[in-house]
Order: C-alpha cells, then sequence, then structure tokens
C-alpha cells in the first residue's frame, strides 16, 4: 500500500497565527469576552502593583494571565509549570497570548492575589447568562461537595487526637529510662546514655509541638487545627469516610441548569442554605426565589433567613427514629401534635391539651447551633389509657419542646409535602455538575491553601464549566453574537467569603417548633 507522507521539516512554509485557529475555537470566545471586560472595575490586582517588581522589564498585561487561566481551567491544565509549558508548544495559547509565553511564577502569582477578582468574573458571567435569557430566576437546587485541601489527615488534629500523641510521648519516655536502667543494672552496654537522652530529647520536641496545638485549640475554640492549610477542616464524606478539606456550594438554575452561584465553606450543609440562596438570588436580581435543597440543609435558622429574605425552602426533613418498643410509638410521634397559635397550645392524639408555663430554654448543640424553646406538658398523663404509647418516661409524663423556628419549618414541610414533582428535579438540576467537575476533569482537590484562595479558584472552574454548557446550548456563533450585542455590570459590594462563623441578621425572637426541626 502506498505511503502518506508528511512535510519536509526542512520546507520554508508561511503562515500566520490567526489561518491556524478554526473560527469556532473555544479560544476565540475567551479572548473577545475578556477584551469587553474594564478589569480595574472589575478589581484585578496586577503583579506590577508592588514596589519591588515595579523596576525592571515592562509587564506582561492583567488580560493576559485571565486568558490563559481560563484556557487552562477550560481545558483541565492547573499546574502554572505546565501552563508555562504549553504557552510554548500549545498553538491555540500562541494565537491567544499572542506569542507571549509569561514564566510560572508569574502565573502563579496571578492567581494568589486576584481570588477576588476572578469571584467577580464568576458574577459577571452569570449576569451574561441572565442577560443572553439562559437563567430562569424562579427556581434554583442547592447542593454541595466535598474536595480534597492541600492539608494530609496526618497534619489535621482534634484534641483527641492530641491527647493520644501526648500519651504515647509519656509512655515511650517512660520505657525508655525503664531499658536503660535495667541495662545499667546488668552492665549490658546495648544502650548507651547518650542514646536515651538523645531520643528523650526528640520526644520532648514532639511534647512541645503537641501542647503547643492543645493551646491553640483552647485558645480558638475551635473543634480541630490544620497545620499546613489553617482553614482545611476533617469533613465527613460519606459513611465513616473523612477527607480534610473543603465544602463546594453551588447553586444552579432549573432552566438550563447553569450555576449561577458559588462559594467554599470549611464546614458541613447544616448551616450553608441561607448564605449560598442569598448570593443567588442577588446574582441574578431576583426578587423572589424557590430554593430545593436535600435534608442535610434543614436547621430552624436557616430556613427562617431565607423566607423573610423572599427565597422559599422546599428542603426534605431528616426522618424522626425516636419511637421504640418501650417508649413513643409512631401514632404519638411530635407531628401527630396538632399546635393552636391562638391558645399556644397542643392536642395530643388521645384529645387531651398541653400548655406552657412561658419559660424560654434554651439548646445548644454545637458551635453552630442554638435556640431557644417552650416545653408543653399536661397533667392528663398519669390516667391516660395510651400512657404506654405515648411516653417511656420514668414519671409517665409526655412533653412537647417547640423551638423559636416552628413557624418556618411548618412552611417548609407545606411546600415540601405540596410539590413533590418539583423536588424530585433537585438531582437532575444540581448533582451532575459535581459528577462531571470531579471524575470527567478530575477536580476532586485544591493545591491552593485558604479559603479565599480555594474559593477564588473554584469561581473559575464554575465559570468554565457554564462556558462549556453555554457553547452547547447556543452554538459558537449565536453566543459570540450575544456577547457583542452585551454591556457589562460589574458587581459591587463585597465579594462573598465565609469562614468559620455563621453570621445572620439578628431577629426578633418569635417562638415556635419542634426541637427535632431546629
Amino acid at each position: 500500500m502506498p505511503i502518506i507522507n508528511g512535510l519536509d521539516r526542512h520546507q520554508l512554509t508561511f503562515s500566520s497565527l490567526e489561518a491556524t485557529i478554526s473560527t469556532d475555537n473555544d479560544v476565540r470566545f475567551i479572548d473577545a469576552f475578556i477584551d469587553k471586560l474594564d478589569l480595574q472595575q472589575l478589581g484585578v490586582h496586577s503583579l506590577t502593583s508592588s514596589d519591588k517588581k515595579k523596576e525592571g522589564r515592562s509587564s506582561f498585561s492583567d488580560s493576559l494571565f485571565l486568558k490563559l487561566y481560563l484556557y487552562a481551567y477550560l481545558n483541565g491544565i492547573r499546574s502554572s509549570r505546565k501552563l508555562e509549558r504549553e504557552a510554548i508548544r500549545n498553538i491555540e495559547l500562541q494565537w491567544l497570548l499572542q506569542g507571549l509565553h509569561p514564566n510560572y511564577h508569574s502565573i502563579a502569582d496571578f492567581r494568589k492575589i486576584n481570588a477576588k477578582a476572578l469571584q467577580n468574573l464568576f458574577k459577571l458571567f452569570v449576569s451574561f447568562l441572565k442577560d443572553a435569557g439562559l437563567v430562569g430566576g424562579k427556581v434554583i437546587a442547592v447542593d454541595g461537595t466535598k474536595i480534597r485541601g492541600n492539608n494530609s489527615k496526618k497534619n489535621n488534629y482534634n484534641p483527641k487526637k492530641i491527647q493520644r500523641h501526648l500519651d504515647y510521648i509519656e509512655q515511650k519516655s517512660k520505657t525508655l529510662l525503664e531499658e536503660f536502667e535495667q541495662t545499667d543494672t546488668s552492665e549490658n552496654e546495648a544502650i548507651s546514655l547518650g542514646d536515651v537522652q538523645e531520643k528523650l530529647a526528640r520526644l520532648q520536641q514532639h511534647k512541645i509541638k503537641y501542647e503547643a496545638l492543645q493551646d491553640q485549640l483552647a485558645q480558638s475554640q475551635e473543634p480541630q487545627v490544620s497545620t499546613t492549610d489553617p482553614d482545611a477542616r476533617a469533613l465527613l464524606v460519606r459513611g465513616v469516610v473523612v477527607e480534610v478539606g473543603y465544602n463546594v456550594q453551588a447553586a444552579v438554575d432549573q432552566e438550563h441548569k447553569l450555576v449561577v452561584a458559588t462559594h467554599t465553606i470549611n464546614r458541613n450543609d447544616k448551616n450553608a442554605l441561607y448564605a449560598i440562596s442569598k448570593e443567588a438570588k442577588d446574582n441574578i436580581e431576583a426578587k423572589e426565589l424557590t430554593v430545593l435543597a436535600d435534608k442535610g440543609y434543614h436547621t430552624g435558622k436557616e430556613l427562617q433567613a431565607c423566607q423573610e429574605a423572599a427565597i422559599d425552602t422546599i428542603v426534605a426533613r431528616q426522618e424522626l427514629v425516636n419511637s421504640n418498643t418501650k417508649g413513643t410509638q409512631p401514632d404519638y410521634m411530635v407531628q401527630h401534635f396538632v399546635y393552636d397559635e391562638t391558645s399556644d397550645a397542643y392536642t395530643c392524639p388521645a384529645g387531651q391539651t398541653l400548655r406552657t408555663t412561658g419559660r424560654l430554654h434554651r439548646k445548644k448543640r454545637d458551635n453552630d447551633v442554638s435556640y431557644q424553646f417552650k416545653k408543653y406538658r399536661t397533667g392528663a398523663c398519669q390516667s391516660c389509657a395510651v400512657q404506654h404509647l405515648c411516653t417511656g418516661r420514668y414519671d409517665g409524663r409526655r412533653e412537647i419542646e417547640r423551638s423559636e423556628y416552628a413557624a418556618y419549618v411548618e412552611k417548609n414541610k407545606e411546600n415540601y409535602e405540596s410539590n413533590p414533582a418539583l423536588y424530585r428535579q433537585r438531582q437532575e438540576i444540581n448533582e451532575h455538575i459535581f459528577g462531571t467537575i470531579k471524575r470527567q476533569w478530575n477536580l476532586y482537590y485544591t493545591n491552593l491553601r485558604g479559603l479565599k484562595k480555594v474559593n477564588g479558584e473554584v469561581a473559575l472552574i464554575m465559570l468554565v464549566y457554564n462556558m462549556k454548557r453555554v457553547r452547547n446550548i447556543l452554538g459558537f456563533d449565536n453566543l459570540m453574537e450575544k456577547l457583542h450585542q452585551w454591556t457589562p455590570k460589574y458587581p459591587g459590594g463585597t465579594i462573598f467569603i465565609q469562614k468559620r462563623h455563621h453570621l445572620l441578621p439578628c431577629k426578633p425572637f418569635n417562638i415556635s417548633e419542634e426541637k427535632i426541626c431546629a
């Protein structure tokens, strides 16, 4: 068979970079999108802003680094050293960067100092999607996924782990001294005094380290500490599997499954609903919104904050499991007690009325959840014929606790039960996004340290996800046309960065709800 021969490597050819890039290549959209922006209003910090770098040769433009990073994450490249090599050998990057190739140090530094600008860039692209008519703005689905941080499990400590190390050091020191004494008595030179002193000195250094960590935990009142990345936390992934890292939150619009809000936290989903829902509402400038979420987000305080911000909640309620053969039976669970708001009293399944003295009690589950509640009782329990089915208390009395968030939990329950078809769409709307990012793009970890930097990287990941999806929806030519017609509206105010403490506006106290729903 004849062989297909290639070009002669010594043959001189003439062509331009423009001729090598197809008219529908993604780099053309990246180039047009960044060129349309005012980087100063976007909040981009230039590498030349420091006095140290103001002298010397001319610097690369900030738009070059933004284009480089959009291309990089769009093609699954996150290493600054790999990006330096790609800028030299990749024909698409040669076109996009006009033949320039910055060094890896500058590439890495730009991402480090522009976490806030990258979040602004994501918000601005959401604004573009809204103006392009791709955001329904009525229903969003919220979910989170855990990503590994740049901190190993062995460098994450809690009080129990620290105490285990201290106990081991104490026991090891004691054993060394006993072995030395036995050796000294038997005149056996297998263990010298110098060896024992060296080992004891090392153990003492380790002891000082763990005692310092112990003091740090006591002062910060945090349940754990990470020594490599101070913001990373040990988070439960599934079952008993724990990873040290972050929890990526995303709000996805129902219309075209586009991400309209995202940020990263270092705790579980329990207190995350309001922040991500409010961010989504602000990003798409919606007057009212409906949010779908799984039972991990069901917290009375969060439901209250959402509903008071014109965000209807449809959040699955956690299953009640406090019935047993010797205690409360299913027909006498708290949801079968009817509350009357006018009289502030409950009616039990047997027809008796449970009243309250009005005294407020406070319950604190952990550092993130605490609430006030009232207790409701009746003296009729002692002579009730179904007492053995209703309660297993030693005194034979039934007690109902109603927290301050009950009205909001009951409203959410009503929404959930009246919209089963809508709630079933939750998984279809948002869960595939995390599957794409983590399985197909291999973005299940971060090399950056610190919550602020990780937030910037996650915003960049969600931005390129939206870019890929919107191209599939509109097609390249239609996408470019909408971009040319678009006028950027730059986000104002501060960028959301949420750390350990979750702050909500102070609300007037309103007694309501059962304890199991708070």
